[in-house]
């Protein structure tokens, strides 16, 4: 309540405790100070979530207890150390501690700092936070760290029982307009089998027509649409119901040509999660 818990953790720990601002899905927490007052903060943290868990629990039929997950934000240059040869200083940090800790391959974006995720028990993450700050006073950061500033993103959408949701914060929020894209779409696949004629609804013509859309979209944010091998594209695809093509990059040019096609309802809900992306 108006930052009461966090007040209290910087009064107990000693430390400075920094939450960045805005309506971002992320928010970047900085504890600065000695290491004993950051071990108390991350202490008091992790307590806090498992409180969360616990309070969440009460009315959840889930049977397995959650762990704890944090996820820190530390300089690439200083994840070698953090790993160690081999793997060595992150193999020694789990088995030592009983957390799980995973060091991302990539950087975060526009940053030059990579992410580290710990789960387990509090107790575990405060053991593991507490090597980790060791491992990062022996090993400075090299060069200059552009540090990781969350963008505020458009919500992410899930599809649910036919309806679309927007995620905002913890809560998931009904949003009428793309629920009645997405019925629309699911209704009008791309292709109907030859012989067959589309079933009429009101608002379309009963045959809905088949119609391409072409959208141009800057290389530096193909990646982001395409998604890992392929798989947000895919993800786009299928809750459209459109077919989408995306044509090879062209020497000298900043944009790629993307071709939708399928009915207006699969067009309109595929530029939608395009932008969203």
């Amino acid at each position: 309540q108006k930052g009461e818990t966090v007040k209290k953790m910087r009064e107990e720990s000693g430390a400075r405790i920094n939450i960045s601002e805005g309506s971002c899905p992320e928010r970047i927490v900085t504890i600065t100070g000695p290491t004993d007052a950051i071990f108390k903060a991350f202490s008091m943290i992790a307590l806090k979530f498992e409180e969360d868990i616990n309070a969440s629990m009460t009315n959840s039929t889930v049977t397995s207890k959650p762990p704890v997950t944090l996820r820190l934000v530390v300089p690439a240059s200083q994840c070698g150390s953090l790993i160690g040869k081999g793997g060595s200083k992150i193999k020694e940090i789990r088995e030592s501690t009983g957390a799980q800790v995973q060091v991302a391959g990539d950087m975060l974006p526009n940053s030059t700092e990579r992410a580290v995720t710990i789960s387990g028990t509090p107790d575990a993450i405060i053991q593991c936070v507490k090597q980790i700050c060791v491992v990062m006073l022996e090993s400075p950061p090299k060069g200059a760290t552009i540090p990781y500033r969350p963008k505020p993103a458009s919500a992410p959408i899930i599809f649910a029982g036919g309806q679309a949701f927007t995620i905002q914060g913890q809560y998931a929020i009904p949003h009428p307009d793309l629920t009645k894209l997405h019925q629309l779409a699911m209704q009008h696949p791309p292709f109907t089998p030859l012989g067959q004629t589309t079933p009429g609804f009101p608002g379309l013509d009963a045959t809905s027509p088949t119609s391409s859309h072409e959208l141009t979209i800057p290389n530096d944010l193909i990646g982001c649409i395409i998604g890992r091998q392929g798989s947000k594209i895919n993800e786009i695809r299928q809750m459209s119901g459109a077919q989408i093509k995306i044509a090879n990059a062209t020497e000298g040019s900043a944009e790629r040509q993307v071709t939708i096609t399928g009915s207006p309802a699969n067009i309109s809900l595929a530029q939608y999660l395009i932008n969203a992306r």
